[in-house]
Order: C-alpha cells, then sequence, then structure tokens
C-alpha cells in the first residue's frame, strides 16, 4: 500500500471531494488491495462477488433463488454463479431438507478455507490502515462516522452489501 503521510502532512485535496465519491474510491482501493492479497495468496480466481456468495451460504447453505434475491440477480445469472463456483469446489448442491425440486447450495471445505484466508488478511489490511491513518480511536471514529451516514439514510433496515453489477 502506498504511505499516506505525503498527503495527510497537509490538507489532502481529497477532504474536499463529495461524500459519495470518497466512499466509492475507498471501497474500490481497499477492495482493490485485498484482492490482490488473495490472488498472492492462491485465490486469483476468485471476485469479490464469490466472497459475497460465500458469506450468504456460510453456514446452513440456501436455494440458487435464495441467492439471487440477495444479491440482486436474476435466477438464471444465481444458477449460473452456483455452476462456476460449483465447477472450481467451492460449492455443491444437495438436495434440500424440505425436499421437493429445490436443491440447497452449500460451501465445499474449499471454500471454508478461502474464507479462513480472506479474513485473516482483512484483519491484516484493516490493521495495516489503522496504522497509517493514526491510532484505533481514528478507526473506531471512521468506523462510528459511517456508522452514522449509513443510519442516516436507511435507519433500521440495513440492506444487504451487494455486488455493483
Amino acid at each position: 500500500m502506498e504511505d499516506l503521510a505525503g498527503p495527510l502532512a497537509g490538507r489532502d485535496p481529497l477532504a474536499d471531494e463529495e461524500l459519495t465519491f470518497l466512499l466509492g474510491i475507498a471501497f474500490q482501493v481497499v477492495l482493490a488491495e485485498f484482492q490482490h492479497r488473495l490472488g498472492e495468496a492462491g485465490y486469483g480466481e476468485l471476485r469479490p462477488a464469490h466472497g459475497m456468495v460465500f458469506q450468504i451460504l456460510y453456514g446452513e447453505g440456501a436455494t440458487s433463488s435464495e441467492l439471487a434475491e440477495r444479491l440482486g440477480m436474476t435466477k438464471q445469472a444465481s444458477g449460473q454463479l452456483v455452476t462456476e463456483l460449483e465447477n472450481r469446489g467451492y460449492v455443491q448442491r444437495q438436495e434440500h431438507p424440505q425436499g421437493g425440486r429445490r436443491r440447497l447450495v452449500v460451501l465445499t471445505d474449499k471454500a471454508i478455507a478461502h474464507m479462513q484466508v480472506a479474513g485473516s488478511l482483512l484483519h491484516q489490511l484493516e490493521g495495516e490502515i489503522s496504522a497509517q491513518i493514526g491510532d484505533d480511536e481514528d478507526l473506531v471514529s471512521l468506523r462510528t462516522g459511517l456508522s452514522a451516514v449509513i443510519r442516516a439514510v436507511v435507519d433500521r433496515d440495513i440492506p444487504p452489501l451487494r455486488p455493483l453489477w
């Protein structure tokens, strides 16, 4: 990651940008760095949308239709995503416990291992960001501020994080 001391030494011109731009760029650069590190850890074939699928399926799994609804995509696109991940060994389809034609999509051990690596990398990256922006209190203030922004717009029902298709 780039050393942030230079821009933070004086008034950073980014501080004058619109909030939506700053939120978007912050998300974009942190996600890009995270993806880079995942690639170095052997998971270069996975995209951010795959990680969101893993988060949704973690635990009891979900049907392809439920996955589509949570991701904000069509059932057909969800099915294609599941097939892609199944072919790569990250998910498997099982009979649904309630029977019928529905199939339950669940994570494999390979996906669980990825999630452990990803979680470790995220914590490491967050620690590095925290060290560069200041002490832990600065990160707590950032979290509190971002939470306030979210609550100011949606109040109670926080929508799921969805990939931008």
